[in-house]
């Protein structure tokens, strides 16, 4: 019995000391409830969203994405938004909006807006967007907000085109990106801010583009489309946990901002819907974009920094952008794309994890003669492919160019590039690397790759390379090009 009761003590003592251990686990993750999951690798659901075109309308083909495991598993691994607290509560029903998908709210919107402006300095206000089809025009956002989307919410953006207010151009473009003078305002619209969010229950955020997309492909429109949403020469932005769909044009566009950080956020749009970019950070400082799935008609996400004479001489570069984590899809174009428009420079990025199947690229750097600037320092790692017709895709001789004004002498400069840690099947082209004389590509390295190569017939030039400098290191498949000094 004595040797019974000393084993059964030290038993009692193991368990006590671990129930004690978890206790002590769940309370500390409890505190960290507002903190990022940081990177967890998923698995990626089969009922992804599948949007299709055809000639009569924009139409979505399977279940929509965010019923789908990896949807809730995105927006879960984020926790909740890292926001702070604010000491004012706004309901948008107080300002009389009505969520019936008929009444317009642009007003209620507006008021509600106001109302924040009103105690921004006594630490802003939220405003709650509640259960409903909240039809609205265009309206402008301000500083210490919180815009707060409950389950089952969802702003709409109105289809009457003279709705939509004239801005001016961006001083590093100087020219619409459709059409010269002005261009149509975003849905959600902020100059100036410092301390806004936008966050929820994953709650909806609709542009309806269908209407101008169509009127775009008949050429209709006398300016460029608006974005969804467009925060301009602002600071300390978070936009999580919501779902945003069907942007007239690029869906979010932080233009010449400091600390931004997207994260848990789903994007969607039709595969073959115009220009309908994820996120676009433009000419920004300090850019985290973590833990989120975008699946559009174009680039999930591109870096920019301006236009030829306009972008060098506004002089903004985009610096220091973190891409963690990202499921992406992109028919028509790249899952991460670096330009083209790349006059201000682009320069500290790195993309970490990245998963990304039935797309044109994975991963693309794209800048032109005529353009100026640079593109440096950018690190890729751990990128997962599938059905990907260009693994990698750097091009210094796009001929891109807003209007004839360029200066041909201007000449961008690419380097210091690296990969390490490229997997995926039924890939075309790993790597396609075409720098020029007159703009070479440097600094090159490729580490540990694998990729099953499908649907090329010529296999002994699967790596295309010219002009270009640069190492592999470490086992690469397939054989990469002579240009490639290959390091054990």
């Amino acid at each position: 019995m004595k040797v019974f009761s000393v084993r059964f003590s030290h038993r009692k003592a193991f368990c006590t000391s671990w129930l004690l251990a978890f206790l002590f686990l769940s309370y500390w993750q409890r505190i960290k409830k507002n903190e990022y999951a940081g990177g967890s690798r998923l698995v990626i659901s089969s009922n992804h969203a599948e949007y299709v075109l055809n000639d009569n309308s924009y139409i979505a083909a399977s279940s929509s994405f965010e019923n789908n495991n990896l949807s809730q598993s995105l927006h879960s691994s984020t926790g909740s938004s890292t926001q702070r607290r604010r000491r004012h509560v706004f309901n948008l029903t107080e300002f009389g909006a009505v969520g019936d998908n008929k009444t317009v709210n642009t007003a209620a919107f507006e008021a509600a807006v106001a109302a924040v402006k009103a105690v921004e300095g006594d630490g802003g206000g939220q405003i709650i967007v509640g259960p409903g089809i909240w039809l609205t025009a265009p309206f402008n956002v301000t500083s210490h907000m919180t815009l707060f989307l409950c389950q089952d919410a969802s702003i709409v953006g109105i289809q009457t085109e003279s709705l939509w207010p004239l801005i001016p151009v961006l001083p590093s473009y100087g020219h619409g990106h459709e059409h010269p003078g002005p261009r149509y305002s975003s849905l959600i619209h902020g100059q100036y801010l410092n301390d806004f969010i936008i966050t929820g229950e994953n709650g909806s955020i609709d542009g309806q583009g269908a209407w101008w997309w169509r009127q775009h492909k008949l050429r209709k429109l006398k300016y460029t489309r608006g974005h969804l949403i467009e925060l301009l020469w602002s600071s300390n932005i978070e936009i999580s946990n919501v779902t945003l769909r069907n942007s007239p044009f690029w869906t979010v566009h932080p233009y010449d901002c400091t600390n931004v950080t997207i994260h848990g956020v789903t994007i969607l749009a039709p595969l073959n819907a115009p220009n309908t970019d994820g996120i676009d950070p433009d000419s920004c400082r300090n850019v985290l974009v973590e833990n989120c799935y975008i699946s559009v008609g174009d680039n999930a996400v591109a870096i920019k920094s301006g236009w030829d004479v306009y972008g060098t001489q506004y002089a903004r570069p985009c610096v220091n952008i973190t891409i963690r984590n990202l499921f992406a899809r992109s028919l028509i174009s790249g899952g991460v794309s670096i330009g083209s428009e790349v006059a201000g420079g682009v320069e500290d990025v790195l993309v970490d994890g990245l998963h990304i199947w039935g797309s044109r690229s994975a991963v693309r750097i794209k800048t032109s003669t005529g353009r100026g600037g640079y593109v440096r320092n950018i690190s890729y790692s751990n990128l997962t492919l599938n059905d990907v017709r260009v693994a990698i895709a750097i091009q210094t001789d796009s001929g891109e160019h807003p209007n004839s004004g360029f200066d041909p002498r201007a000449l961008p400069q690419v380097s210091n590039i690296s990969f390490n840690g490229i997997f995926g099947s039924k890939v075309r082209y790993p790597v396609i690397i075409s720098g020029t004389q007159e703009v070479p590509i440097t600094g090159i390295e490729i580490r540990n790759m694998n990729l099953s190569v499908t649907q090329n017939k010529n296999k002994k030039n699967i790596f295309q390379c010219s002009f270009l400098q640069g190492k592999v290191v470490g086992y690469i498949f397939p054989l990469p090009c002579k240009e490639l000094v290959h390091e054990i």
